[in-house]
């Protein structure tokens, strides 16, 4: 059985366009991806995030099932949770 430990998400690294990589709690990440999505179009958000009434339950959605988010030509933003302990 697998140790329920490698499933936490507490930390994560984020790559963003014209930036250095940065780690992040689950909480910090949230933050962020809840002001990102606050500044975008409703048509330019992918459909699957459309149904939820809320920024923080969309962010809360991409963190549980993805590690992207489409920001337009040439930007990108990306997260992958790691383990900062052993």
């Amino acid at each position: 059985m697998p140790d329920p430990l490698m499933y936490r998400q507490d930390h994560f690294v984020v790559l963003e366009t014209n930036q250095p990589e940065q780690f992040l709690t689950a909480s910090e990440l949230l933050t962020k991806l809840t002001s990102i999505l606050q500044t975008m179009n409703f048509e330019d958000l992918p459909s699957d995030l459309r149904s939820f009434d809320s920024h923080q339950a969309q962010a809360q959605y991409l963190i549980d099932t993805s590690c992207d988010l489409d920001l337009g030509p040439d930007q990108y933003l990306q997260w992958y949770a790691v383990r900062l302990e052993k």
